[in-house]
């Protein structure tokens, strides 16, 4: 991806850990000029950030805020406002909530799509401006294989994934020509959040249990999936828009014979 972002602004929600800091700092290393940090709680995760991206050689700007107050959307955008664009936006913020079926109440429906659908498309709206003086915009939202396996480690969550995905190809006619929308689906992803939660040897028994279970027979890390998070979001991918690209190791087709 090298060149891919030069002197580009981007936007990266949910971008103090795992797949959205690996968005930020990847693009920050094609070179980007400016990478906005988006995070809700997690200070000092986004100063983490925000430090990779400046090692990169880009300039990061912090902007808190939760992207399923539209308030805080207007406010997120307004953070690329010196720079006079935004070339790509990457809607990566996610909430989940636990519980199977009958164990889920409206009010845990209605927080999962506040912040994985309303939130993108508030942000969508908040950037569009700046999207169209970039020229042509690209937004990539952050969907999940579970969206279309229908799979997930919540109903609810699997749900509003699937909602995003129409989104996406909604919003991809509506704000055509001068604005791009896609949408990646991850499987699993490597990251340190199952080795906090697990301590006690679980993580590896998962990720060797992927391993196993994909085509590729390969653990998928969030640079893996920021790689083609990025190339939508580029002017390599100026002819894409209202697609859904599933980046999983082949994990939804099974082990490879």
């Amino acid at each position: 991806m090298s060149g891919a972002y030069e002197n580009a602004v981007v936007l990266v929600t949910g971008a103090s850990t795992g797949l959205g800091r690996a968005i930020a700092s990847g693009a920050a290393q094609a070179g980007a000029r400016a990478v906005v940090v988006n995070f809700a709680r997690s200070s000092n995760e986004a100063e983490i950030t925000a430090g990779l991206v400046r090692e990169a050689g880009a300039e990061a700007v912090l902007a808190q805020g939760d992207v399923g107050v539209d308030e805080d959307c207007v406010r997120i955008a307004a953070a690329a406002n010196p720079f006079g664009r935004i070339d790509a936006l990457f809607n990566n913020a996610g909430v989940s909530r636990s519980g199977g079926f009958g164990e889920l109440e409206a009010d845990d429906f209605l927080e999962v799509y506040r912040v994985n659908v309303v939130g993108a498309y508030q942000m969508i709206r908040a950037a569009r401006s700046l999207l169209e003086a970039a020229g042509q915009g690209a937004v990539v939202n952050t969907s999940s294989l579970a969206s279309v396996t229908g799979s997930g480690s919540s109903l609810a969550y699997t749900v509003s994934k699937g909602a995003l995905n129409t989104l996406g190809s909604a919003l991809a006619r509506t704000l055509a020509p001068s604005i791009r929308v896609n949408t990646i689906c991850p499987g699993f992803i490597d990251t340190d959040w199952f080795a906090k939660h697990d301590p006690s040897g679980g993580a590896d028994r998962l990720r060797e249990h992927i391993r196993t279970s994909t085509a590729l027979q390969a653990v998928s890390r969030p640079e893996d999936v920021a790689d083609a998070a990025l190339f939508l979001g580029s002017h390599a991918a100026r002819h894409i828009t209202g697609e859904t690209l599933i980046v999983d190791a082949g994990l939804r087709l099974g082990r490879s014979n």
